[in-house]
């Protein structure tokens, strides 16, 4: 798995000693974006829709195209903007403003959508995003684990092997049982200091946990109760 740290951390002399670590870098807060290019092994550059949706604004993705632009190249990737709480039809419209190569960019299927949409992405982009939303939005619950399950039984039933699925904020589900080929999270930047670590350290722990590279289907719940 690539472990994607996000930032901004701080102070910088701290930011400075981790280099070669992937980081994430958000368009909501993109102070750390030259120092991550000139350091990090790689960079994910997310779209920030949420941070927008949160702070009731509206979500300028031709503005962040332009924040892109210079910077968009592999190993490099954007997450490709969504709309946080949108139906499958506002997702595709979304999509649609894409400008770049899709090599370059990673959808985003939120857990609350339908699979199909799930498959659609996958089959179309080769890449997803996985979000947390709706009733799915608590990450580790009960419900957020069994449409995990859901989604991978459906991914290996329809592809014969996982396609690379990011995890949005599950980092800290890096151990698995799921395979994604990466994820993302801002614990270091958030803790580091509460657990009297330096960020490097407390990164390196999270580097060297990974999922397993293979998905056996398992039986869901409402299976079980047949």
């Amino acid at each position: 798995m690539i472990h994607y740290h996000g930032t901004p951390i701080s102070p910088l002399s701290e930011l400075e000693l981790m280099g070669g670590e992937h980081f994430c870098v958000s368009y909501a807060d993109p102070r750390d974006l030259v120092r991550c290019l000139r350091i990090g092994q790689s960079v994910m550059l997310d779209n920030g829709a949420f941070s927008t949706f949160t702070r009731g604004e509206k979500f300028d993705e031709r503005a962040f195209y332009e924040w892109l632009d210079p910077v968009l190249a592999p190993p490099h990737w954007a997450v490709v903007p969504d709309v946080i709480g949108g139906d499958v039809q506002a997702q595709q419209t979304m999509l649609a403003t894409w400008p770049f190569n899709r090599s370059l960019g990673i959808p985003v299927w939120h857990l609350g959508l339908p699979i199909s949409y799930l498959c659609e992405l996958a089959n179309s982009w080769g890449r997803v995003c996985f979000g947390s939303s709706a009733e799915y939005w608590q990450i580790g619950s009960a419900k957020w684990c069994g449409r995990m399950d859901e989604a991978f039984n459906v991914l290996m039933r329809e592809f014969g092997r996982i396609p690379w699925v990011h995890g949005l904020r599950m980092l800290g589900q890096a151990a698995g049982p799921w395979p994604m080929a990466s994820a993302d999270s801002t614990n270091v930047g958030r803790n580091f200091k509460d657990a009297g670590e330096c960020p490097r350290c407390k990164a390196r722990d999270l580097d060297a946990i990974n999922p397993p590279s293979d998905w056996r289907i398992r039986a869901l719940q409402q299976e079980m109760s047949l």
